[in-house]
């Protein structure tokens, strides 16, 4: 395994982005320790599971959910006070 040391890598970015590319794991490191692995970056593009239901049992929502309490709909529209509750 080759350490890139940070000073190269800034150097030499675009060439390790293209070792990248091409499927190499560039490791990228500070006195000699690995800090950081450039890899190539791997587009997911299956479908995301969209089941209709799929929360159902996982989820609660109140029965008052859209109900908005008055002292939020005053301070909203600037009508409360600006006391700070007790």
């Amino acid at each position: 395994m080759r350490i890139t040391n940070i000073s190269e890598a800034k150097a030499t970015l675009s060439q390790l982005v293209a070792r990248a590319m091409r499927g190499e794991q560039v490791i990228i490191g500070k006195a000699g320790k690995p800090v950081a692995k450039l890899v190539p970056f791997d587009h997911d593009t299956s479908p995301r599971d969209l089941e209709q239901g799929i929360w159902q049992g996982k989820v609660w929502m109140a029965e008052d959910f859209d109900e908005l309490p008055e002292e939020l709909l005053q301070a909203f529209s600037g009508e409360a006070d600006d006391e700070p509750a007790p």
